[in-house]
């Protein structure tokens, strides 16, 4: 996210140098509910809740009974390392998209079942996993390889 200093001046102005830090704390995480997949097929928005914590990654989606289109659930387990996930006291199907550290897809599991205790692994290190309404993925055409774009995602190409 890039602003200009002049975006930040009423704040200097008002509140000196701890607004300013405060001002750029807040505008560095503005983004962290928006999330981007780059496909053959276009741009695809989503609206994401980030967890980020043992406590709110074991607690993920469960009980839910509904998912908007272009909503999701993105987690960050802040390092790459092979992961897994399961479908118990999930009530809707998700598709789960498994996302390196530089935003790069490394594989997609496409209608996970409700309830189902199997497990679910990447293929290989990840650092982000992406929980969309299921089938969703094939509707906007993602595949390994394609690109996500997030306030978290490592952008060195």
């Amino acid at each position: 996210m890039t602003m200009s200093l002049s975006f930040f001046a009423p704040v200097l102005r008002s509140a000196g140098v701890a607004g300013f830090a405060l001002a750029l704390t807040v505008a560095s995480h503005a983004d962290e509910s928006r999330l981007v997949l780059h496909t053959e097929t276009g741009e695809h928005v989503f609206d994401v809740e980030l967890v980020d914590t043992p406590e709110s990654r074991a607690q993920g989606l469960m009980f839910r009974t509904e998912l908007a289109d272009n909503a999701g659930m993105l987690f960050d387990f802040k390092e790459e390392r092979p992961v897994a996930f399961w479908m118990r006291n999930t009530f809707i199907p998700l598709d789960m998209i498994f996302v390196r550290a530089d935003g790069v897809v490394s594989n997609v599991h496409v209608n996970a079942r409700p309830q189902d205790p199997t497990s679910i692994p990447s293929e290989g290190p990840v650092q982000f996993v992406l929980e969309i309404p299921g089938g969703r993925s094939l509707e906007i055409g993602l595949k390994a390889g394609d690109r996500m774009e997030h306030e978290r995602v490592d952008a060195a190409e």
